[in-house]
């Protein structure tokens, strides 16, 4: 049986996901989810993406996902979309790299160019 304080956390995690949902976004993370990105670990990364984003409460941030790319070789990849600014795509992603590309790129608006595999122009 769950807590009055278990039940209040569960609805106050379901109201801020239905915030990112309902919200503008600022930046749009898409991590590749097809079968080669999950068999090099985009479950892992996507995982890092969205803790990193909360433990950060960065309300203007919406992480997705996609299928294939056609770039089998350098799974994962992440796209990272920021309005007015050329999209980044990123590959052989980690939960590790997560944790730079959220602090540098989408906090800061500079790009990891450690990480990256094609821009947007």
């Amino acid at each position: 049986m769950k807590t009055l304080a278990d039940l209040r956390k569960i609805r106050e995690k379901a109201q801020n996901d239905m915030k990112l949902r309902n919200s503008e976004t600022r930046v749009k993370v898409v991590v590749g989810m097809g079968t080669s990105g999950i068999a090099m670990g985009a479950r892992e990364v996507m995982k890092a993406f969205l803790d990193e984003i909360a433990n950060r409460q960065l309300h203007d941030v919406l992480v997705t996902q996609t299928g294939e790319k056609g770039l089998s070789s350098m799974e994962p990849v992440v796209d990272v979309i920021i309005d007015g600014v050329n999209s980044v795509t990123y590959g052989n992603m980690t939960a590790e790299k997560v944790k730079r590309v959220v602090a540098e790129h989408i906090v800061n608006g500079n790009p990891v160019n450690d990480f990256i595999i094609s821009t947007d122009k």
